[in-house]
């Protein structure tokens, strides 16, 4: 990690003039690095879509294991930062590598409201989805475990309400997220940030309710027979059979 070489600083014009993206340093932290930046715009209400790109790839894809001041929503503001993990993305990777950020100002075509990542979505339940429509097109509203999908709804009314179902064979895990496309412009797509599935029981109560009902057998089963209404040292009736 402490022989990776930095070629910076890389500048990203969005748009026009009056709005533009610098980056002003780059710090390694261990094995992290943190890209300092600065987004201009001459209307602070406006919020942007940014992706980081890096040179080991040429800058064809946006890097994933980011997080900070990157992806939907972010507003104009001076040193904007933002977390690579470069060696979950890359490895053990050494050497020289610049960076990019490039973006867009965010329009989204549904912004969800009061969407809880911290809580725990149990398979086999629905939950409620709401959100600001951006448009009036209808949409795909999809369940995706990392880069699988699981299921999904095709042209749903962008109505600003829905039922999200995890399926009750989902495998837990906390890569879970919601995916939005426009039907209309495949281009326009909106994510929840991760989340959490977990069983609709928990494995502490499915290991422990079957050994209570085993010790209740036991316990019924092991009574004296001279214990009213109980039949464990009675007899059972011989049968009869015909006679010849």
């Amino acid at each position: 990690m402490r022989r990776i070489a930095f070629l910076f600083l890389v500048v990203s014009p969005i748009y026009c003039f009056s709005q533009s993206v610098e980056i002003k340093d780059v710090e390694l932290a261990g094995e992290e690095i943190i890209i300092h930046y600065d987004l201009q715009d001459s209307n602070p209400t406006n919020e942007y879509s940014l992706d980081l790109y890096a040179s080991k790839d040429n800058f064809s894809s946006p890097l994933r294991q980011v997080k900070g001041d990157i992806g939907e929503e972010i507003k104009p503001g001076q040193d904007r930062k933002v977390t690579w993990r470069v060696r979950d993305e890359f490895g053990g990777y050494s050497g020289k590598i610049s960076f990019e950020i490039r973006g867009k100002v965010f329009t989204p075509i549904v912004k969800f409201q009061e969407f809880k990542v911290d809580k725990k979505y149990k398979r086999g339940k629905s939950y409620p989805l709401s959100w600001r429509p951006g448009n009036t097109n209808p949409i795909n509203i999809e369940l995706f475990k990392g880069t699988q999908r699981i299921s999904g709804e095709v042209n749903h009314p962008n109505s600003g309400s829905s039922l999200l179902s995890i399926p009750a064979d989902a495998v837990k895990g906390d890569d879970y997220r919601v995916k939005v496309t426009d039907t209309k412009n495949p281009s326009g797509i909106v994510y929840t940030q991760n989340f959490r599935v977990v069983p609709k029981v928990p494995l502490l109560l499915k290991v422990i309710v079957p050994l209570a009902v085993v010790g209740g057998a036991v316990v019924g089963l092991g009574g004296s027979g001279g214990e009213s209404g109980t039949q464990s040292d009675s007899e059972l009736p011989f049968p009869d059979f015909p006679s010849n």
